[in-house]
């Protein structure tokens, strides 16, 4: 568990596909997808995404203050059928 922040103008250097809770503090940031899709978070928002779900990445036009939470909890587990 961290708290980050990002100054305004932030744009992540990767594609990241690890599992994460993203709550945002302060501010507000867009969380990319690879697949082109964007979701705007702001203050009091959170997202969940599981380990190698999804390629993604932090984006920031102000600064923002987030907690985020890292961990073999996220990892995707389908469902037995």
């Amino acid at each position: 568990m961290r708290i980050v922040e990002y100054s305004a103008g932030y744009v992540a250097d990767h594609w990241c596909q690890k599992g994460h809770i993203v709550h945002c503090l302060e501010g507000e940031f867009i969380t990319e997808q690879e697949n082109g899709e964007k979701f705007t978070l702001k203050k009091g928002m959170t997202y969940i995404v599981s380990d190698e779900v999804s390629s993604h990445r932090s984006v920031t036009a102000m600064p923002v203050k987030l907690l985020i939470i890292d961990g073999d909890l996220l990892k995707y587990q389908p469902e037995e059928q």
